[in-house]
């Protein structure tokens, strides 16, 4: 049975506590759990209220407990949404152009892999905040192509006062992705500052992008220039020792 994903929207619902999966879920096998998932996003994606409890056990058994099983059944659960996503992304038509869909979607879902691998404490409290996040991904992947083919490198700040260092780290993220996205978490001091670390340099996403798809955790822009600023200044300070790290480990 084919899931319908048209009515899906990138509202997040309010911060809810971390969720644990009840007992009787947790038992589950993947196989239970995919096919309760597929149910429980259609009624996801008719705006019914659930407890999103399956979903969000594959979400954990894939984010926390690096389960590959698990990694395959949240892919089999969400491709098709993901791929709904690429087809009305405003920037589909060039994108395509360059790269195939099955290429972005495969590539949103390993930004959202390497996001888990490298920053321990992500996790989500509800469905659509991990959905808002895997949109991110997608999304992420979809500008930095953009962006390799017409030579921009660099990602454009509206602040003259900002730190050229800062846009070095920006041009340098896709060379060294995966050792810098280390360095960067170890030098922040908040989950807010390390998520909108995450959305801003490995996604790519600009202030405006950043609300879109997370209103409820960054509510206008002027917030979202606020926290970068204060991510830059950190940066900032600890330049030499961020090029020390980045050179040790070439």
């Amino acid at each position: 049975m084919s899931v319908q994903y048209a009515a899906v929207t990138t509202d997040l619902a309010p911060p809810l506590p971390v969720a644990v999966s009840p007992p009787r879920v947790q038992r589950m096998s993947l196989t239970e759990l995919v096919k309760n998932c597929q149910v429980e996003m259609q009624r996801y994606c008719r705006g019914e209220a659930d407890d999103e409890c399956y979903a969000l056990e594959i979400f954990r058994r894939a984010m926390k407990l690096h389960d590959p099983l698990a990694w395959d059944a949240l892919q089999q659960c969400f491709s098709g949404l993901v791929f709904t996503w690429m087809r009305r992304h405003s920037r589909r038509e060039r994108a395509c152009s360059l790269d195939s869909e099955e290429n972005y979607v495969a590539q949103a879902f390993t930004r959202f892999w390497q996001a888990s691998i490298n920053n321990a404490e992500l996790h989500f409290f509800s469905l659509a905040s991990a959905l808002n996040y895997l949109r991110a991904s997608l999304n992420g992947a979809i500008m930095d192509t953009l962006r390799v083919y017409t030579h921009l490198n660099e990602i454009p700040l509206p602040d003259a006062n900002d730190s050229v260092f800062v846009r070095e780290l920006a041009a340098e993220e896709h060379e060294d992705g995966d050792e810098l996205w280390q360095i960067v978490c170890s030098l922040l001091s908040g989950e807010r500052e390390k998520r909108l670390a995450y959305l801003y340099f490995h996604c790519g996403l600009k202030a405006r992008e950043i609300v879109q798809f997370c209103p409820d955790e960054f509510h206008d822009v002027q917030e979202v220039y606020r926290l970068r600023h204060n991510i830059f200044k950190r940066l900032t300070r600890n330049a030499d020792q961020i090029r020390w790290r980045l050179s040790s480990e070439a």
